[in-house]
Parts: C-alpha cells; structure tokens; sequence
C-alpha cells in the first residue's frame, strides 16, 4: 500500500479504497488476510482505530469477514462483487463524461479503436 494520503479524504476512506484496489488486481484474492490492524497502524503511523474503521467499511459491504481471534479475510467472490460495481459506476458515471468528451471533440469512434491498439516505445513514439 502506498502510504501517502490525500488530505481531501479521511484516511478509514483513503486505506478501504486500496484494500479494494488490492482485490480488483488481484493482490489479495478470495480467502486472504488482508495485513493486521496492528502492522498497518505501525507501518504508516496511524491511530489502529483509524485502520480498524476502514477495515469495518469493507466488513459492512460483505467483502471482508473478521475472523475472531484470526484476523480479517477477503470473502469468496468479492472480487465479482465490486467488479460488478465498478462496472455499473464506470457506465452511470464515468462513460456519459467521456462520451460528452468524444462528442466535444469530434472524435470518430474508429479512430478511438486505432489510438487504443496502438503501443507505443519506451520514448513514447508511435510504432
């Protein structure tokens, strides 16, 4: 996890968000323990009550179960569970601005389709 935090976010938000991360690149799969509340609260020097909140989202949205005495574990299919959810924000909030965007600049989706194939060297020319 990367420990800096943006100051327009409460830190419990800011560490739910990259456990999350984790489990969408599949960093932490189905049946893992996420880290301990005690070693993230060391490591990045935060209040344990403060990791034990961003823990408790993830518990409430059924991703994680606590296991009593054994620590915090990804649950089966969390992954589909917030892909699905990503996906459906992606298309009720990010598509429409980005479909304005390709609108506003007259953009032709075949020309999308080339841009988005083609690689691009380590000095960032087109091949």
């Amino acid at each position: 996890m990367d420990p800096k935090w943006n100051e327009d976010q409460p830190i419990y938000r800011q560490l739910r968000d990259r456990v999350v991360a984790m489990i969408l690149e599949g960093v932490l799969s189905d049946g893992d323990a996420l880290p301990s509340v005690r070693n993230v609260a060391a490591e990045y020097r935060l209040n344990p009550l403060t990791v034990l909140k961003g823990y408790q989202e993830l518990v409430d949205e059924e991703l994680v179960e606590k296991k009593r005495g054994r620590g915090m574990y990804v649950n089966e299919g969390a992954r589909k569970k917030l892909l699905r959810a990503e996906r459906q924000r992606f298309l009720e909030i990010e598509w429409p601005k980005i479909q304005a965007t390709i609108k506003r600049l007259g953009l032709d989706p075949e020309e999308l389709l080339v841009a988005g194939t083609t690689d691009t060297d380590a000095g960032g020319e087109h091949e």
